[in-house]
């Protein structure tokens, strides 16, 4: 006696596997059309090139930005959390040795740091109560640097923004498109210099393209970007918190 499947119970398989075809089918069409720029800014559609373009153009419209992150160079390691403007800016600057703020109005740059600091070692047949004076003399008071002291222009740097954006947003070689990332919670797109050894920079899905977080090539550092456009208020510290040395700084520990 040969068996065979009740008519109903076959026609319900053949349903069932209908349904689950019908239901794969449009899963996978909705994954073929999904588009991974949906909500974003529309940057993420252009080239390497375009959007190198569409960054710098955004981060030299806005009047402020924040930067944190560590840099290696020749001269040093240093870890920064700036705040900057076109007319100056403020923030903490820390090396191997030492760590200081920075403050700069215009071209009136000062300069906070403890005794440690601003004290050195002694020479042979020299007393350190000169050194030590002028350390507590200096210590947790803004310093005004004067403008023809060998390290004024060095401190600068780390509180102008264009020269900080000049170098931290420069690619260096063919400029390629990288992957799609988060910086937080922002959607990014990477652009990178060369394979990451010129540099890779995200650059923000949402709203106005800003450059979120730069990798220097070769280990070199990564600076996260924050705050465009977010104006603040800088000015000179109050007299009694400001000593003027004069000609030029005492050689310190940095």
């Amino acid at each position: 006696m040969s068996s065979s499947v009740p008519p109903v119970r076959a026609r319900s398989r053949t349903a069932l596997a209908a349904v689950l075809c019908a239901g794969l089918a449009v899963a996978l069409t909705a994954c073929a059309g999904e588009d991974p720029d949906e909500g974003t800014n529309g940057v993420g559609k252009l080239t390497a090139e375009q959007i190198e373009k569409k960054t710098q153009a955004a981060a030299d419209t806005a009047d402020a930005v924040r930067l944190a992150g560590k840099l290696v160079s020749k001269g040093g390691t240093y870890t920064l959390d700036m705040r900057l403007t076109d007319d100056g800016g403020t923030g903490s600057v820390a090396s191997r040795n030492s760590t200081f703020e920075l403050l700069r109005v215009g071209d009136e740059l000062y300069l906070k740091a403890d005794a440690r600091f601003w004290s050195h070692e002694e020479k042979p047949g020299e007393s350190g109560d000169a050194g030590d004076a002028a350390a507590e003399k200096l210590q947790d008071k803004y310093v005004k640097v004067p403008e023809d002291d060998p390290t004024y222009k060095q401190l600068r740097g780390f509180t102008d923004k264009e020269t900080l954006l000049g170098g931290l947003l420069a690619l260096h070689g063919t400029v390629n498109k990288g992957d799609r990332t988060k910086v937080g919670p922002t959607r990014t797109v990477q652009i990178t210099g060369g394979e990451g050894e010129g540099g890779t920079l995200d650059v923000s899905l949402e709203g106005k393209p800003f450059p979120l977080r730069f990798a220097r090539g070769g280990g070199g550092g990564t600076v996260r970007f924050s705050e465009w456009g977010e104006d603040f208020t800088l000015e000179p510290p109050a007299e009694e918190d400001t000593v003027d040395y004069g000609k030029q700084l005492p050689r310190t520990s940095s």
